[in-house]
Protein backbone atom coordinates (compact mmCIF):
# COMPACT_ATOMS: atom_id res chain seq x y z
CA UNK A 1 0.00 0.00 0.00
CA UNK A 2 2.63 2.32 0.20
CA UNK A 3 4.03 2.03 -3.14
CA UNK A 4 4.76 4.58 -4.89
CA UNK A 5 2.57 5.73 -7.72
CA UNK A 6 0.34 2.79 -7.07
CA UNK A 7 -3.42 2.62 -7.64
CA UNK A 8 -5.15 1.71 -4.22
CA UNK A 9 -7.77 -0.47 -4.43
CA UNK A 10 -9.89 -2.55 -1.94
CA UNK A 11 -12.20 -1.01 0.45
CA UNK A 12 -13.20 2.00 -0.43
CA UNK A 13 -15.83 4.05 1.49
CA UNK A 14 -19.12 4.94 -0.19
CA UNK A 15 -20.14 8.40 -1.68
CA UNK A 16 -23.43 10.11 -0.11
CA UNK A 17 -26.04 8.52 -1.23
CA UNK A 18 -28.38 10.19 -3.08
CA UNK A 19 -30.64 10.94 0.16
CA UNK A 20 -28.05 13.07 1.27
CA UNK A 21 -28.50 16.97 0.62
CA UNK A 22 -26.11 18.19 -2.19
CA UNK A 23 -23.66 20.66 0.59
CA UNK A 24 -23.63 17.60 2.83
CA UNK A 25 -21.79 15.22 0.05
CA UNK A 26 -20.09 18.32 -0.93
CA UNK A 27 -18.76 18.78 2.69
CA UNK A 28 -18.13 14.77 3.19
CA UNK A 29 -15.25 14.89 1.03
CA UNK A 30 -14.06 18.76 0.92
CA UNK A 31 -14.81 19.44 4.85
CA UNK A 32 -10.69 18.12 5.17
CA UNK A 33 -7.55 19.72 5.77
CA UNK A 34 -6.07 17.05 3.73
CA UNK A 35 -8.64 16.50 1.24
CA UNK A 36 -8.24 20.48 0.13
CA UNK A 37 -4.62 20.38 0.15
CA UNK A 38 -4.41 17.29 -1.83
CA UNK A 39 -6.64 19.33 -4.51
CA UNK A 40 -4.91 23.02 -3.79
CA UNK A 41 -1.56 20.80 -5.11
CA UNK A 42 -3.36 19.59 -8.28
CA UNK A 43 -4.57 23.15 -9.01
CA UNK A 44 -1.39 25.07 -8.35
CA UNK A 45 1.85 22.74 -8.92
CA UNK A 46 -0.13 20.44 -11.13
CA UNK A 47 0.77 17.45 -8.45
CA UNK A 48 -0.23 14.11 -9.74
CA UNK A 49 1.77 11.43 -8.10
CA UNK A 50 1.54 10.13 -4.85
CA UNK A 51 5.75 10.71 -3.80
CA UNK A 52 5.02 14.13 -4.89
CA UNK A 53 1.99 14.83 -2.41
CA UNK A 54 3.64 12.87 0.06
CA UNK A 55 6.78 14.94 0.14
CA UNK A 56 5.04 18.63 -0.75
CA UNK A 57 2.37 18.01 1.99
CA UNK A 58 4.65 15.84 4.77
CA UNK A 59 1.75 13.55 4.65
CA UNK A 60 2.02 9.71 5.79
CA UNK A 61 1.62 7.35 3.35
CA UNK A 62 -0.85 5.61 5.27
CA UNK A 63 -3.03 9.07 5.27
CA UNK A 64 -2.63 10.04 1.59
CA UNK A 65 -3.39 6.74 0.74
CA UNK A 66 -6.62 7.10 2.36
CA UNK A 67 -7.37 10.69 0.99
CA UNK A 68 -6.60 9.71 -2.63
CA UNK A 69 -9.01 6.65 -2.29
CA UNK A 70 -11.80 9.50 -1.33
CA UNK A 71 -11.09 11.32 -3.98
CA UNK A 72 -11.39 8.67 -6.21
CA UNK A 73 -14.12 7.52 -5.08
CA UNK A 74 -16.04 10.76 -4.97
CA UNK A 75 -15.02 11.43 -8.79
CA UNK A 76 -12.47 14.61 -8.08
CA UNK A 77 -9.25 12.52 -9.10
CA UNK A 78 -8.84 9.74 -11.94
CA UNK A 79 -6.12 7.02 -11.72
CA UNK A 80 -4.11 7.17 -15.23
CA UNK A 81 -1.34 4.47 -15.50
CA UNK A 82 2.24 6.08 -16.73
CA UNK A 83 5.60 3.61 -17.46
CA UNK A 84 8.21 4.00 -15.08
CA UNK A 85 11.41 1.93 -14.82
CA UNK A 86 9.99 -0.77 -16.93
CA UNK A 87 6.57 -0.33 -14.47
CA UNK A 88 3.33 0.47 -14.47
CA UNK A 89 2.18 2.97 -11.84
CA UNK A 90 -0.46 5.58 -11.53
CA UNK A 91 -0.91 9.24 -11.08
CA UNK A 92 -4.10 10.98 -10.70
CA UNK A 93 -5.79 13.48 -12.81
CA UNK A 94 -8.38 16.14 -11.53
CA UNK A 95 -11.77 15.01 -13.13
CA UNK A 96 -13.85 17.42 -14.66
CA UNK A 97 -15.98 17.72 -11.75
CA UNK A 98 -12.90 18.53 -9.62
CA UNK A 99 -11.89 21.80 -12.16
CA UNK A 100 -14.58 23.11 -11.61
CA UNK A 101 -13.87 23.44 -7.85
CA UNK A 102 -11.14 26.01 -9.31
CA UNK A 103 -13.50 29.15 -7.94
CA UNK A 104 -13.99 28.26 -4.88
CA UNK A 105 -10.24 27.51 -4.21
CA UNK A 106 -9.00 31.04 -6.31
CA UNK A 107 -11.45 32.84 -3.54
CA UNK A 108 -9.81 31.32 -0.67
CA UNK A 109 -6.55 32.38 -1.91
CA UNK A 110 -8.46 35.77 -2.41
CA UNK A 111 -9.77 35.71 1.25
CA UNK A 112 -6.39 34.67 3.18
CA UNK A 113 -4.36 37.70 0.85
CA UNK A 114 -6.74 39.97 2.69
CA UNK A 115 -7.47 38.59 5.51
CA UNK A 116 -4.62 36.19 7.20
CA UNK A 117 -1.17 37.18 8.50
CA UNK A 118 1.67 35.59 6.55
CA UNK A 119 5.29 35.53 7.29
CA UNK A 120 6.20 36.44 3.34
CA UNK A 121 3.76 37.20 0.24
CA UNK A 122 1.53 34.66 -1.19
CA UNK A 123 1.64 33.98 -4.76
CA UNK A 124 0.35 36.51 -7.49
CA UNK A 125 -2.71 35.63 -9.69
CA UNK A 126 -1.86 37.05 -13.31
CA UNK A 127 -4.77 37.44 -15.50
CA UNK A 128 -3.15 36.53 -18.70
CA UNK A 129 -5.59 37.82 -20.67
CA UNK A 130 -5.18 41.43 -19.92
CA UNK A 131 -1.57 40.78 -18.20
CA UNK A 132 -2.45 42.22 -14.69
CA UNK A 133 -1.31 40.59 -11.10
CA UNK A 134 -5.28 40.83 -9.60
CA UNK A 135 -7.34 39.79 -6.52
CA UNK A 136 -10.90 39.46 -8.67
CA UNK A 137 -13.71 40.87 -7.75
CA UNK A 138 -16.80 38.57 -6.34
CA UNK A 139 -19.38 39.16 -8.90
CA UNK A 140 -23.30 37.83 -10.20
CA UNK A 141 -23.60 36.69 -13.65
CA UNK A 142 -26.89 37.00 -13.96
CA UNK A 143 -26.42 40.58 -14.32
CA UNK A 144 -22.54 41.11 -14.36
CA UNK A 145 -22.13 43.33 -11.32
CA UNK A 146 -18.83 43.55 -9.56
CA UNK A 147 -18.16 43.22 -6.68
CA UNK A 148 -21.02 41.70 -4.82
CA UNK A 149 -21.04 41.63 -1.37
CA UNK A 150 -22.70 39.21 1.18
CA UNK A 151 -24.69 42.16 2.60
CA UNK A 152 -26.48 42.68 -1.29
CA UNK A 153 -27.81 39.09 -0.83
CA UNK A 154 -30.44 37.39 0.44
CA UNK A 155 -30.47 33.37 1.20
CA UNK A 156 -33.97 31.18 1.12
CA UNK A 157 -34.08 27.42 1.96
CA UNK A 158 -36.47 25.16 0.64
CA UNK A 159 -38.23 22.37 2.97
CA UNK A 160 -37.63 21.98 6.34
CA UNK A 161 -33.72 20.57 6.01
CA UNK A 162 -31.29 21.57 8.61
CA UNK A 163 -27.90 21.96 8.67
CA UNK A 164 -27.99 18.92 11.63
CA UNK A 165 -27.90 15.96 8.66
CA UNK A 166 -25.11 17.89 7.45
CA UNK A 167 -22.23 17.97 10.16
CA UNK A 168 -23.86 14.51 11.94
CA UNK A 169 -23.49 12.25 8.70
CA UNK A 170 -20.83 9.56 9.47
CA UNK A 171 -17.51 10.74 8.80
CA UNK A 172 -14.76 9.11 6.62
CA UNK A 173 -12.00 9.49 9.37
CA UNK A 174 -11.37 11.37 12.69
CA UNK A 175 -10.92 15.08 12.47
CA UNK A 176 -7.52 16.25 11.63
CA UNK A 177 -5.83 19.06 13.92
CA UNK A 178 -2.55 20.79 12.56
CA UNK A 179 -2.36 23.95 14.43
CA UNK A 180 1.71 23.19 14.31
CA UNK A 181 1.51 22.86 10.32
CA UNK A 182 5.19 24.42 9.06
CA UNK A 183 5.10 28.05 7.10
CA UNK A 184 4.35 26.77 3.32
CA UNK A 185 4.00 29.51 0.98
CA UNK A 186 2.04 27.47 -1.42
CA UNK A 187 -0.24 26.15 0.93
CA UNK A 188 -3.58 26.98 2.53
CA UNK A 189 -2.77 28.65 5.92
CA UNK A 190 -3.76 26.90 9.29
CA UNK A 191 -6.23 29.62 10.14
CA UNK A 192 -8.40 29.05 6.40
CA UNK A 193 -8.16 25.40 7.31
CA UNK A 194 -10.14 25.98 10.90
CA UNK A 195 -12.89 27.47 8.59
CA UNK A 196 -13.00 25.18 5.83
CA UNK A 197 -11.08 22.09 6.70
CA UNK A 198 -13.92 20.60 8.97
CA UNK A 199 -17.61 20.52 8.82
CA UNK A 200 -18.52 21.32 11.95
CA UNK A 201 -17.02 24.80 11.22
CA UNK A 202 -18.26 25.29 7.85
CA UNK A 203 -22.06 24.85 8.45
CA UNK A 204 -21.40 26.88 11.43
CA UNK A 205 -20.35 29.57 9.12
CA UNK A 206 -22.77 28.84 7.33
CA UNK A 207 -25.30 28.94 9.79
CA UNK A 208 -23.98 32.89 10.61
CA UNK A 209 -24.68 33.86 7.34
CA UNK A 210 -28.35 32.77 7.35
CA UNK A 211 -28.91 35.20 10.69
CA UNK A 212 -28.19 32.13 13.34
CA UNK A 213 -26.72 34.66 16.44
CA UNK A 214 -27.77 33.12 19.43
CA UNK A 215 -26.00 30.48 21.14
CA UNK A 216 -29.51 27.97 21.19
CA UNK A 217 -30.53 28.35 18.05
CA UNK A 218 -26.92 27.50 16.67
CA UNK A 219 -27.66 24.52 18.54
CA UNK A 220 -31.10 23.24 17.33
CA UNK A 221 -29.77 24.44 13.72
CA UNK A 222 -27.02 22.17 13.74
CA UNK A 223 -27.52 19.07 16.37
CA UNK A 224 -24.20 19.75 17.98
CA UNK A 225 -23.61 18.64 21.45
CA UNK A 226 -22.80 22.05 23.47
CA UNK A 227 -19.38 21.08 23.83
CA UNK A 228 -18.50 21.14 20.70
CA UNK A 229 -20.40 24.13 19.48
CA UNK A 230 -19.00 26.20 22.08
CA UNK A 231 -15.28 25.15 20.88
CA UNK A 232 -15.97 26.27 17.33
CA UNK A 233 -17.61 29.70 18.60
CA UNK A 234 -14.86 30.53 20.67
CA UNK A 235 -12.60 29.79 18.12
CA UNK A 236 -14.55 31.79 15.63
CA UNK A 237 -14.09 34.47 18.06
CA UNK A 238 -10.29 34.32 18.69
CA UNK A 239 -9.75 34.35 14.65
CA UNK A 240 -11.70 37.58 14.58
CA UNK A 241 -15.18 35.80 12.18
CA UNK A 242 -17.47 36.10 14.70
CA UNK A 243 -17.57 39.01 17.27
CA UNK A 244 -18.42 37.02 20.73
CA UNK A 245 -20.65 38.65 23.08
CA UNK A 246 -18.72 40.82 25.42
CA UNK A 247 -19.51 39.39 28.54
CA UNK A 248 -18.48 35.78 27.77
CA UNK A 249 -22.20 34.81 28.10
CA UNK A 250 -24.01 32.60 25.11
CA UNK A 251 -25.53 35.79 24.20
CA UNK A 252 -25.60 36.99 20.12
CA UNK A 253 -22.56 35.83 17.68
CA UNK A 254 -22.54 38.33 14.98
CA UNK A 255 -20.20 37.53 12.01
CA UNK A 256 -17.22 40.32 11.66
CA UNK A 257 -16.36 42.20 8.54
CA UNK A 258 -13.28 39.63 8.31
CA UNK A 259 -16.27 36.54 8.26
CA UNK A 260 -18.49 38.41 5.99
CA UNK A 261 -15.76 38.36 3.38
CA UNK A 262 -15.37 34.64 3.59
CA UNK A 263 -18.93 34.53 1.90
CA UNK A 264 -17.44 33.88 -1.87
CA UNK A 265 -15.77 30.66 -0.91
CA UNK A 266 -19.06 30.02 0.44
CA UNK A 267 -21.27 30.73 -2.74
CA UNK A 268 -19.29 28.76 -4.78
CA UNK A 269 -19.16 26.04 -2.72
CA UNK A 270 -23.08 25.92 -2.31
CA UNK A 271 -23.09 26.15 -6.21
CA UNK A 272 -20.63 23.82 -6.73
CA UNK A 273 -22.43 21.28 -4.53
CA UNK A 274 -26.04 21.68 -6.15
CA UNK A 275 -24.56 21.57 -9.84
CA UNK A 276 -22.90 18.38 -9.30
CA UNK A 277 -25.06 16.84 -6.08
CA UNK A 278 -28.72 18.49 -6.35
CA UNK A 279 -29.51 16.95 -9.81
CA UNK A 280 -33.45 15.92 -9.40
CA UNK A 281 -33.81 17.79 -6.13
CA UNK A 282 -34.98 21.23 -5.37
CA UNK A 283 -31.95 23.46 -4.06
CA UNK A 284 -31.88 23.22 -0.15
CA UNK A 285 -30.17 26.86 -0.42
CA UNK A 286 -30.87 29.66 -2.74
CA UNK A 287 -28.81 32.15 -3.04
CA UNK A 288 -30.64 35.45 -4.43
CA UNK A 289 -28.43 38.76 -5.81
CA UNK A 290 -30.90 41.66 -4.64
CA UNK A 291 -30.31 44.03 -7.08
CA UNK A 292 -30.99 42.23 -10.21
CA UNK A 293 -33.43 39.89 -8.08
CA UNK A 294 -32.16 36.05 -10.12
CA UNK A 295 -30.73 33.49 -8.40
CA UNK A 296 -26.90 34.49 -7.91
CA UNK A 297 -24.64 32.52 -10.62
CA UNK A 298 -21.50 33.35 -8.88
CA UNK A 299 -17.90 34.72 -10.84
CA UNK A 300 -15.02 36.56 -10.83
CA UNK A 301 -14.48 39.53 -13.16
CA UNK A 302 -11.42 41.19 -13.00
CA UNK A 303 -10.58 45.06 -11.42
CA UNK A 304 -8.26 45.74 -14.36
CA UNK A 305 -10.38 45.01 -17.33
CA UNK A 306 -13.37 44.40 -16.15
CA UNK A 307 -13.81 41.08 -17.81
CA UNK A 308 -15.06 37.64 -16.28
CA UNK A 309 -11.72 35.68 -15.30
CA UNK A 310 -12.09 32.01 -16.16
CA UNK A 311 -10.24 29.28 -15.35
CA UNK A 312 -7.91 28.55 -18.60
CA UNK A 313 -6.69 32.44 -18.45
CA UNK A 314 -5.39 32.79 -14.84
CA UNK A 315 -1.91 31.52 -13.87
CA UNK A 316 -0.39 31.63 -10.15
CA UNK A 317 2.93 32.93 -9.95
CA UNK A 318 4.39 30.64 -8.26
CA UNK A 319 8.00 32.39 -6.22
Amino acid sequence: MTTTGAIYTGSVPAVPDASSSAIGRALLILGDQWALRILQRAFLTRTRRFADWRDQLGMSESVLAGRIRELVTAELLVPAPYREGGRTRHEYRLTPQAVELWSMLVAIWAWEREWVEHPADPPDLLHNRCGACVVPQFGCWSCGRAPVTARETRTTRTGEETFASVAAAPRLHRRTVRADTAYDRLSYYPETLEILGDRWSTVVLAAAFLGVRRFVDFQAELGAAPSVLAQRLRRFGELGVLGAPEDGSRGDYRLTTKGMAFFPVLSFLVHWAQRWYGAGQPAALTIWHQECGAVLAPMFRCPSCHLPVLRDEITFKIP
